[in-house]
């Protein structure tokens, strides 16, 4: 089946990958062989994430669970519930004990990964949120969605930093991925309406528009 989503260790040496067939797969580089399956979800897997000290793996579902898995083992630490529908995207804050999600029932949520108590939902987008990337230093998530727009949320007191989405609105169609430069000045989208932008994360500004593609881009 599809290979839907994938991640890299921070140390380089595995990829996880997520797969329409409900699971995920530990790779060795090195050996270019699978050393082990997590199996757990009822359903598709759409994107996968790891803390930066690669112990522990975060998977989004369409079973609209998210679950924490321990890497080295494959052992499943905890499932994580809460949104409405199929679960989109999922990125780890840098802090390492926090989560985000995004869903196809419009919001983000934030996990506390030790406890997996969910700790805020976000909610603005007025369709699937299909991408969330966060700031280097943890304290803004970037989510992108079909409804056209970007948005900049404040992980701390759960509040958008955009109201309506405002600052980051020219795409003429969904969006399907978003992610930030290393430098974390500056937003990539992209999106079905064949277009990727260049955002400035402070003033919403698009700073230029790369459109030779001759479908969606996603």
């Amino acid at each position: 089946d599809t290979v839907t989503s994938m991640t890299v260790t921070p140390d380089g040496a595995r990829v996880i990958s997520a797969s329409e067939d409900q699971t995920l797969k530990v790779w060795d580089l090195e050996a270019g062989a699978a050393i082990r399956t997590l199996v757990g979800h009822a359903g598709p897997v759409n994107s996968v994430s790891v803390t930066l000290d690669g112990g522990r793996t975060i998977s989004a579902s369409d079973d609209q669970t998210l679950k924490v898995w321990d890497t080295e083992t494959g052992v499943e630490l905890q499932t994580l519930s809460g949104h409405a529908g199929p679960v989109s995207a999922v990125s780890v804050v840098p802090d390492g004990w926090r989560a985000i999600s995004g869903s196809w029932d419009t919001t983000l949520r934030v996990w506390d990964l030790k406890t997996g108590a969910e700790l805020q939902t976000l909610s603005g987008h007025s369709d699937t949120v299909t991408s969330v990337v966060v700031t280097l230093d943890g304290s803004r998530a970037i989510s992108a969605s079909l409804d056209k727009t970007l948005k900049v949320w404040d992980l701390n007191p759960s509040a958008v930093l955009n109201p309506l989405g405002s600052r980051m609105v020219g795409h003429s169609a969904g969006i399907s991925s978003v992610s930030l430069t290393p430098d974390g000045r500056r937003v990539i989208s992209a999106s079905e309406d064949r277009t990727l932008k260049e955002w400035d994360l402070e003033t919403g500004a698009v700073l230029q528009t790369l459109a030779e593609n001759v479908a969606p881009v996603i």
